[in-house]
Parts: C-alpha cells; structure tokens; sequence
C-alpha cells in the first residue's frame, strides 16, 4: 500500500498504514485533525491558521513509526 495524501490548506499530510504502528500519538496530540470515527480520518483543514499548523507539525514529528509525514506546500 502506497502513502496517502490528505491535504489542507497549509500544509499536507502523508500516511502509510504499513509503517503505523498504531501508537495514537496523532490522535492524542490533535484529536481534531485525526479522528478515527470520520472519514477520512485525517483532516489537515482544520489545521489552517500559521499556529495550529506548527501544532500539526509538531504532533506528527512525535509519530515514533515515521508513518506520518509532513507535506508542505
């Protein structure tokens, strides 16, 4: 399975469910962009402001697998 791409309005994010090692890191650092009961679970347009897209680039530096990655535009 290839990475997919969410992507937002400042920035993007990529996940591969292949590396996740399901750690919840992303949900418990910013349950509204990762939500696992929407779909799509991931929604990068809520990060949209200069502050919450730094807080989504720091939520996904902890992702321990690499599984998240940061897709700037």
């Amino acid at each position: 399975m290839a990475a997919k791409v969410y992507t937002g309005p400042v920035l993007d994010v990529s996940f591969d469910g292949e590396v996740c090692r399901h750690a919840a890191e992303c949900v418990r650092g910013m349950p509204e962009v990762f939500d696992v009961a929407a779909r799509p679970w991931i929604d990068p347009a809520v990060a949209a402001t200069d502050a919450s897209a730094q807080q989504l680039r720091e939520v996904v530096g902890r992702c321990p697998s690499g599984a998240l990655q940061i897709v700037e535009h």
